[in-house]
């Protein structure tokens, strides 16, 4: 079992919703967590050391995260332009681009963040061509997964501007290479769509997940904080279970507001 969150914004995260969801992953022990960047608000050293905290506390044996554009220095325009990622690798080490493989799942996280660019995400013609290499080796039992901060795909208009620079690149050669789903946030929606239903040229079944925001108070539309639960047996038919959980004010809890079936290529 998958949980993928995102746009945790540490610096704005809510006690009360922190706090569900570690209960959330105490229940559901998943298997392997998946941060989609926007780990901070403003890239500070007390907000990736709260985040380090939740993280830790998180009951997932694999984390991988990656960053957002809010864990670059915006107002530090020296940090920003000489060590964009200097706080951010204090705490989570090195690696941008963290991946884990094992005999049911292929994770590759992407790190679309660009100092120039604000809040923009771009993927380079060299990162999908490696990302389409690496996931062309998977097995053919495997969940391939793409992780990625800003969306490839949107549902509404207003949103076309927060979509990744080279998108339509990146799907056209993952979804060839055999990509299964590509996780997102950024935009602090919750949505699944078929990526093949939405854009003809996309021959074979790609899926693309988006998060809401896990924990912070900078929900969307009146939206609640969301996170996404994503069940695969490799044993069974080449399928899996994307779940929705958003938080419950009322109860102080999460609870699933929608399940899917995702038929797979």
């Amino acid at each position: 079992m998958i949980l993928h969150l995102s746009d945790t914004h540490f610096g704005t995260e809510q006690p009360e919703v922190v706090a569900a969801l570690l209960q959330l992953a105490q229940e559901v022990r998943p298997d392997i967590a998946i941060l989609s960047g926007d780990v901070t608000q403003r890239a500070r050293r007390d907000q990736f050391a709260a985040a380090r905290r939740f993280l830790d506390a998180l009951a997932a044996p694999v984390k991988l995260v990656i960053p957002g554009n809010h864990d670059i220095p915006l107002f530090n325009i020296f940090a920003r332009v000489f060590n964009p990622y200097g706080n951010y690798r204090r705490v989570f080490g090195r690696e941008l681009e963290p991946q884990f493989s094992n005999q049911d799942v292929m994770v590759i996280g992407v790190n679309a963040t660009r100092p120039w660019r604000h809040a923009d995400g771009e993927v380079s013609a060299k990162q999908i061509e490696r990302i389409s290499q690496q996931l062309q080796r998977a097995s053919p039992g495997q969940l391939r997964i793409v992780a990625v901060h800003q969306p490839v795909f949107v549902e509404r208009e207003s949103d076309k501007e927060n979509l990744l620079h080279g998108h339509q690149q990146a799907i056209a050669a993952w979804a060839a290479a055999g990509a299964d789903l590509i996780l997102s946030g950024h935009i602090h929606l919750a949505y699944m769509r078929h990526l093949g239903e939405a854009l003809p040229d996309v021959t074979r079944s790609l899926w693309t997940i988006s998060a809401g925001t896990a924990v912070s108070k900078r929900v969307r539309e009146g939206k609640p904080n969301s996170v996404n639960l994503i069940r695969y047996d490799a044993a069974q038919s080449r399928s899996c279970q994307a779940e929705r959980w958003d938080f419950d004010a009322a109860s102080s809890r999460f609870v699933v507001a929608e399940t899917k079936l995702l038929e797979l290529s």
